[in-house]
């Protein structure tokens, strides 16, 4: 595991944008599994109160903690209008989901000194991985890609 994945993945406080109210995206499946990692949840959500029965935020300046990593799970439009909201904030780490063309959004994370990690599934990283996601994992160590 490269040293980006590690910083981010050892932060333990995540924002996280991508996941909806009525629980159907993957950004939700995302955040269940890193909460019954133990991770301390922010879901930032421009409507909603709640996402899975935890307080949602509006931006990251409503959080009432240091937040410094955010995962991304969006469609990248949506991605680019969200970023200055995470470079005030004070956003270390981003991650992007891979399954989408983010470059817009990462090069202006980029451009002002944010560690991006884009291209790979935080749920083959976020220990414990389990089930299809350690599969996967295996196969990618056995392929050199891990």
């Amino acid at each position: 595991m490269d040293a980006p994945i590690e910083r981010f993945v050892g932060s333990k406080k995540i924002a996280i944008m991508g996941a909806s109210p009525v629980g159907k995206k993957f950004g939700n499946t995302v955040y269940k599994t890193l909460k019954k990692n133990g991770y301390a949840l922010f879901p930032i959500h421009p409507s909603a109160d709640t996402i899975e029965n935890d307080p949602a935020y509006k931006n990251v300046a409503d959080i009432p903690e240091k937040i410094e990593a955010a995962f991304i799970c969006m469609k990248p439009d949506k991605s680019l209008a969200v970023m200055d909201n995470l470079i005030a904030g004070g956003i270390k780490r981003i991650w992007f989901q891979q399954g989408a063309d983010f470059s817009e959004s990462i090069e202006k994370a980029e451009s002002v000194g944010i560690e991006v990690i884009s291209g790979k599934c935080i749920l083959m990283y976020a220990e414990p991985v389990k089930g299809l996601h350690a599969f996967h994992r295996w196969l990618w160590k056995l392929f050199g890609k891990y």
